[in-house]
């Protein structure tokens, strides 16, 4: 087995009275594309700039690509959560400034800013001061900063925060592209939906304090709700009856948009459920329920994250 691209043994972090980061343990495998999870003030940054050699655990050991992240610092992509350029260059000489401080060929920087302005729909900017982008364009600047050297680790603290949904969607196929390409991602976020559609992998922590490590497969399966939710063009009472007198389910929930939420029983036949509820009336929709990393969150630690959307409103039927 190749060793970890990132290795965390019991790592700890403290500032005056605030534990920040407690007893952290984290492997980050090779080639990995991982979501590095939790509200603000969780210890995701703390963590990040330790991993990045800024600052240095109070106890515990750390190893980036095998060794310090100072050394390797040509192999490694870093996205700061505090943003930044040089607001009086041009785009395009900070670009050549950044991409030969990295060690990139001068010869080719030329070409490979002009492409990369453009795939970062950011065709016409090369020629502008920095300070004349609006702050999602010196976002998505910086974001071309940090991989302009084609580093195989790529760290990115709240890569998302600031970005409008298309800009978003957009550093969102970026990154993936990055991935599909062999590199290492580690990046952190408190939007949980947005690791939720990218990651092979997912670390989730809470007040300095690692609460879930692990594929984002494992997960679904490990909190699969069970559960089978259809939407009759009908009276979903009348759905709710039919199924909650199947053999299969447990329990049964009517939602406030009318849609039926039925439990399984442990080993129920899923299948033999969704055929009963497609035979008892005309459906909208009929799909097994999925488990959202923000229902996740909190079931571990008994409280929602910032911003989820976790619960429905709910009729229990008798």
């Amino acid at each position: 087995m190749s060793e970890p691209c990132i290795d965390l043994s019991g790592v700890a972090k403290t500032f005056g009275d605030t534990r920040a980061v407690r007893d952290l343990n984290l492997q980050i495998p090779s080639g990995s594309l991982c979501g590095f999870l939790g509200p603000n003030g969780a210890g995701k940054s703390t963590t990040i700039r330790m991993i990045m050699s800024i600052i240095r655990p109070d106890q515990g050991s750390l190893r980036v690509l095998g060794g310090d992240a100072l050394d390797h610092k040509d192999r490694i992509g870093y996205l700061p959560e505090e943003r930044g350029v040089y607001r009086k260059m041009k785009v395009g000489d900070y670009l050549r400034y950044i991409g030969r401080l990295k060690g990139v060929d001068a010869a080719s920087l030329r070409t490979l800013i002009t492409d990369s302005l453009e795939r970062i729909g950011l065709p016409d900017v090369e020629k502008k001061r920095c300070e004349e982008l609006s702050k999602g364009m010196q976002q998505k600047v910086q974001f071309l900063a940090a991989i302009i050297h084609k580093p195989e680790l790529i760290i990115l603290d709240e890569p998302f925060s600031g970005l409008d949904p298309v800009n978003a969607m957009l550093l969102h196929d970026l990154i993936r592209e990055l991935h599909d390409e062999g590199r290492t991602i580690l990046f952190s976020t408190h939007v949980l939906h947005q690791a939720e559609r990218m990651c092979d992998r997912i670390v989730m922590i809470d007040q300095g304090t690692k609460v879930l490590d692990d594929t984002l497969e494992t997960i679904q399966k490990r909190f699969d709700p069970r559960t089978i939710i259809a939407e009759p063009l009908g009276d979903p009472t009348a759905m709710g009856t039919l199924l909650e007198g199947a053999p299969e389910v447990d329990s049964i929930k009517i939602d406030d948009r009318g849609r039926v939420h039925a439990r399984l029983r442990d080993d129920a036949d899923a299948d033999r459920l969704m055929a009963t509820a497609l035979a008892g009336g005309s459906l909208r929709s009929i799909e097994r329920a999925r488990t959202t990393l923000d229902e996740v969150f909190l079931h571990l630690v008994n409280r929602p994250l910032d911003g989820a959307q976790t619960g429905f409103a709910e009729t229990t039927l008798v």
